[in-house]
């Protein structure tokens, strides 16, 4: 408990039972999450706490969002030293059979020179196909 506390403070914010409970949750989760999975996983939270908890977190940098095309907003928790800065980017893959979607940190976003007079402000790096899970199964 004492490292989530930690893992909050290090981010300006009030470590709560609630907000501890969601970050446990947050982390204990192997692929990138919804609100709806959150919601399904800690059932006896209600759904605008879980809401705006998870504001907080972005807001804070503890978690960034991913935009997998799929019509959801996924979340996944960030890495101690992230700052969610164009530097910090990283791809994600979303799975077409399962839909879950994998944060890859260990692999940039490719630089892209854009014409004069264009400032880069976000960039939202996805690949889909099937993960290793699926792809034991694919024909």
């Amino acid at each position: 408990m004492e490292s989530l506390i930690k893992r909050l403070e290090e981010r300006s914010i009030k470590p709560t039972s609630v907000r501890l409970l969601v970050l446990k949750e947050m982390l204990a989760s192997k692929q990138a999450f919804s609100l709806g999975s959150l919601e399904e996983a800690l059932d006896t939270v209600d759904k605008s706490t879980l809401s705006r908890t998870i504001t907080l977190f972005h807001d804070h940098l503890l978690i960034h969002s991913i935009d997998d095309g799929s019509g959801t907003m996924k979340y996944s928790v960030c890495s101690p030293d992230c700052m969610c800065s164009l530097k910090d980017l990283h791809v994600h893959f979303t799975c077409r059979r399962c839909e879950k979607t994998f944060c890859f940190e260990s692999i940039s976003i490719p630089t892209v020179q854009l014409p004069k007079g264009f400032r880069l402000e976000n960039v939202n790096f996805v690949l889909k196909g099937l993960c290793d899970a699926c792809s034991k199964f694919a024909t």
